[in-house]
């Protein structure tokens, strides 16, 4: 393949729209996807993305707009030809069939001969540790095993996408710290383009290049996880992608040579490099203060610029991390402190030191 193929999109969606009677699920929907990339739509419920994941399978019917794979339009395609293969929430195994005749299904009803069929069902289960699995039944698997083969079945034909319709959500807390890593670095081994769908914004910065955030039909926002988290587009984005603190603001100045801002809170003035292009000296901004972002101290006798004093109402203990409320007047914040040494002192607090970082990333409040 050349470099000009590869640099194309395998998947394309352009203005995407989907009606259920008067009700507009998909409101104009555009995205495309690089070959090889796991991309993840996340968003709350009803915002859209398993629609779109369907739409892209074909198990429901587009009301208008286009999808583009591999520079095909696949609109009007059944599933079985669109060269896509999906791995759905519940696993969809068939309980009679043996581990290796799931797996194989695709290939039998693709009329494979025999000895092809049994090769690839053997390199499948050995690429997900499933080796020695093949003539067992579904119901003796456990649920991270069963995620296993409904992964190798959904490989078997080689798909140009593979879409991932919550596949980790009815395994435990462990487990699927365990299956993400195995489905990322499966992903990665094949270079596969994946579509993955999640309600776990955690699990979504995890295993993704890129985050495609939802809301209410329409996307809000694309791009890295570290994107996504550190320069959310909107209030809605930092609330959604992890714990935040808001305090609003008004920008009394900015050293354009430097980007150095100070910010005019109803709490003091703090100072902030500036990141943005867009802010202006008197806008109205929204300071996204993430609990992590700031220190803690007991002592609250210094001053200073972004130090401000408050009262601690509580601080939970966790070994690795504490979490903790303090009131800055009327104001909560929830703050966390990684590796605390400290906690014996803390619980015993009253009042505490916070500062503020100076790479608090601000949002431009709309007129």
């Amino acid at each position: 393949m050349n470099s000009k193929e590869t640099e194309k999109p395998m998947l394309i969606l352009k203005d995407i729209h989907k009606f259920y009677g008067n009700n507009e699920v998909l409101k104009g929907v555009s995205l495309e996807v690089k070959r090889g990339e796991l991309v993840t739509f996340v968003g709350p419920s009803g915002c859209g993305k398993t629609t779109l994941l369907r739409l892209i399978g074909g198990f429901t019917d587009i009301s208008s707009g286009d999808i583009i794979l591999d520079g095909q339009r696949i609109n009007d395609l059944p599933p079985n030809l669109r060269d896509t293969r999906i791995c759905f929430q519940n696993y969809a195994l068939f309980p009679h069939m043996t581990v290796a005749e799931n797996v194989g299904y695709g290939l039998k009803v693709n009329k494979w001969p025999k000895e092809k069929i049994a090769a690839r069902v053997k390199e499948l289960l050995e690429m997900v540790e499933l080796g020695a699995f093949g003539d067992r039944m579904i119901d003796k698997l456990s649920g991270g095993q069963q995620q296993r083969v409904a992964f190798a079945r959904a490989l078997s034909l080689e798909p140009k996408v593979l879409l991932l319709d919550e596949p980790l959500s009815n395994l435990d807390a462990n487990l699927r710290l365990v299956m993400r890593e195995e489905i990322r670095k499966l992903q990665e081994r094949l270079h596969i383009t994946t579509v993955f769908v999640t309600h776990d914004q955690f699990e979504a910065m995890a295993i993704s290049d890129r985050l495609v955030v939802m809301k209410n039909g329409l996307i809000e926002q694309v791009g890295s996880p570290i994107e996504i988290y550190e320069k959310p587009a909107n209030e809605f984005i930092a609330a959604f992608v992890g714990y935040v603190n808001f305090m609003d603001g008004r920008i009394e100045s900015v050293d354009q040579a430097t980007r150095n801002t100070a910010v005019s809170t109803a709490y003091g003035v703090f100072e902030i490099t500036l990141e943005q292009d867009d802010i202006r000296t008197g806008d109205e901004v929204l300071m996204v203060i993430r609990p992590e972002s700031v220190n803690l101290s007991i002592d609250c006798q210094r001053e200073g610029k972004n130090i401000l004093c408050g009262t601690l109402k509580t601080y939970m203990y966790a070994g690795s991390l504490a979490k903790c409320t303090v009131m800055i007047g009327d104001k909560k914040m929830i703050i966390d402190q990684y590796n605390p040494r400290d906690a014996k002192q803390f619980k015993h607090a009253e009042k505490v030191e916070i500062e503020i970082p100076r790479s608090v990333h601000l949002l431009k409040k709309k007129l």
